[in-house]
């Protein structure tokens, strides 16, 4: 069956496939390097095409297959990157019936079973009429594992005769394996400019009458495709007699006008909800999908974002004057925590537009949450506006609030001070178990509280033994070089050994730990406890907190940290690793 089809009608997708590599649009970077190799006689075994759908690899495979094979209108031509398109070779290639260029189509033939079948059984034979044997695979990663290693030996070493040339859209789905025997040409995106001078090119050749804000709802709708593109062009001649405008393209892909897209988003700013609401439906009156006009927002919002970042981003080919100087009006007025927002936002209504049984019903309810939502202060006004809520403070000298509630016997916070009575508890077995010899009070100096030695357990990472002394240990006296503590019921029996021993394995002192009947404070985690009721008391007294929980009824206060625990979590994360030393008591 002949590709025009019985009506003798080419679509123009297929009557302006890239022929020559002339013909291929905004690829000059693989174009060149394929000319150098070409002319330098260094034509690879294997070439895997990579980008996205219809940017031209499979078209760029059949050019480069021709290229190997022209012999040029004389017959004694040699392999050249502009094949005359007139000789046998090139015409058969360009019809797909010529013996000796076999294409495979991975997608339907994956099997392990289909490459033996289609390659490997043929390959070690000469080509019938060509310079060379030509094996064109699409969509090679569609390929099976067992069908990857079965062609491995071959691409590695092929018969002179033999050029394989993949195309693929998933090239990560491709074996490394198999990408380190081929030579890589990553096809980009056509730009905008390319694509629209390239529908002009078509749309002239055909006598076709389109105008450029036509042309350029077509390359934007395409997402850098030529295929999509032409396709759509193809589409838009055939709407009517006369001139294809902006306004019957719009109708034809279901797009919004991209000037009501930013009424729309003006509306939606300025809190119009029932404006807004009046837009939407009046779009949705003249055939715009709800998916599509979301889109459409989301979209304007990424442009002003971008322009509002870099201000040259605003000159797109593809949007009007006008709308361009509209856009930057935007990112002038809007900050880009708004935006921010209002882009998160509609990525959430994407999902549940596309998700409701009713798409306008869905897209009407996000409107409405983006006219309520898209105008809330940031976190720094909200800051502000409590603190213009906050009432004068109150008493001589300002004090609106208490100061945070010492810890017991005025110590400072992780130091426990002993209590005047003793409580209940003491386990049996009480006395000295560490080492008895104490060291120079000099050398210890730099623990001058119980508080340095948290420290310094906190520092080499003694998480288990950190936990124990906080929970179990009393401190009844501490001097550097000794500590006497009152264990809890739940203290573990050797627990002022293993202290005195991972002081002295730090320190290189001896220490004294003993165990005392009577006399210990409360725990670290007791005075903790104290302590964060007392920040919860002065916390609650604060007036812009007293206006925060006012403002929201619901609030609760989740966690206090001090600028202290700050800075100490702070040093803790900057601390190296320390690896565990070797303790003389260990074994004893």
């Amino acid at each position: 069956m002949s590709e025009t089809g019985e009506s003798g009608y080419q679509v123009l997708a297929r009557k302006y496939r890239p022929a020559t590599f002339a013909d291929l649009v905004g690829q000059q970077a693989m174009v060149r390097t394929l000319k150098n190799a070409f002319a330098a006689d260094r034509i690879a075994q294997a070439f895997v095409m990579t980008g996205i759908r219809g940017t031209g690899k499979t078209s760029t495979a059949r050019i480069i297959a021709k290229g190997m094979n022209c012999v040029g209108p004389d017959g004694s031509g040699g392999p050249t990157t502009e094949p005359c398109g007139t000789c046998e070779h090139c015409v058969a290639i360009a019809e797909g019936r010529h013996v000796d260029v076999l294409e495979m189509d991975a997608a339907s033939n994956t099997g392990v079973g289909d490459i033996r079948s289609q390659v490997l059984d043929s390959v070690a034979y000469a080509p019938t009429s060509a310079r060379y044997k030509v094996y064109i695979i699409d969509e090679v990663h569609m390929l099976s594992t067992s069908a990857f290693n079965a062609l491995l030996k071959t691409l590695e070493e092929p018969p002179a005769h033999v050029k394989f040339i993949f195309a693929t859209t998933e090239i990560r789905k491709v074996p490394v394996t198999v990408l380190s025997r081929c030579q890589r040409f990553d096809l980009r995106r056509i730009e905008p400019e390319d694509m629209v001078a390239m529908l002009r090119r078509i749309a002239d050749a055909e006598g076709g009458q389109i105008t450029d804000d036509a042309l350029a709802l077509l390359v934007r709708a395409s997402e850098g495709s030529a295929r999509d593109a032409t396709s759509l062009l193809d589409q838009a001649l055939s709407q009517g007699v006369g001139e294809t405008d902006a306004e019957t393209v719009r109708a034809m892909l279901g797009l919004a006008d991209r000037g009501r897209i930013l009424d729309l988003f003006d509306m939606i700013l300025k809190g119009d909800a029932a404006g807004a609401l009046t837009e939407l439906a009046t779009q949705y009156a003249d055939g715009a999908d709800p998916v599509a006009i979301l889109r459409d927002l989301a979209e304007v919002c990424h442009w002003v974002s971008v322009t509002k970042i870099t201000p040259e981003a605003a000159d797109d080919p593809t949007v009007p004057p006008d709308e361009r100087d509209r856009g930057r009006a935007m990112a002038e007025a809007l900050s880009m925590p708004i935006l921010a927002r209002m882009w998160q936002m509609l990525l959430k209504a994407l999902e549940e537009v596309s998700a409701a049984p009713n798409a306008m019903m869905a897209a009407e309810m996000a409107i409405i949450r983006l006219t309520h939502l898209a105008d809330l202060p940031t976190p720094g006004d909200l800051v502000r506006k409590l603190k213009d809520a906050t009432p004068p403070p109150a008493g001589p000298g300002g004090g609106g609030g208490r100061a945070p509630a010492p810890a017991p016997g005025g110590a400072p916070v992780g130091h426990v001070a002993p209590p005047p009575s003793a409580p209940r508890g003491t386990p049996p077995g009480a006395g000295p178990v560490a080492a008895l010899q104490v060291a120079p009070e000099e050398a210890l100096a730099r623990y001058a509280s119980f508080d340095h030695v948290i420290e310094l357990i906190r520092a080499n990472r003694e998480v288990t033994l950190l936990i124990e002394i906080e929970r179990t240990l009393k401190l009844a006296r501490y001097s550097p070089g000794r500590i006497e503590f009152q264990p809890t019921e739940d203290a573990a029996p050797d627990l002022a050994q293993r202290l005195g021993q991972r002081l002295q394995s730090w320190t290189g002192n001896r220490w004294a730990v003993s165990v005392v009947r009577e006399g210990g404070g409360p725990t670290i985690e007791e005075a903790r406890d104290s302590e964060r009721r007392a920040l919860e008391e002065a916390a609650l007294a604060h007036p812009m907190v007293q206006a925060a929980l006012a403002a929201f009824p619901k609030a609760r206060i989740a966690e206090i940290r001090t600028p202290d625990q700050i800075a100490a979590e702070a040093a803790m994360e900057a601390l190296p690793e320390v690896e565990d030393e070797w303790d003389p008591f260990e074994d004893e």
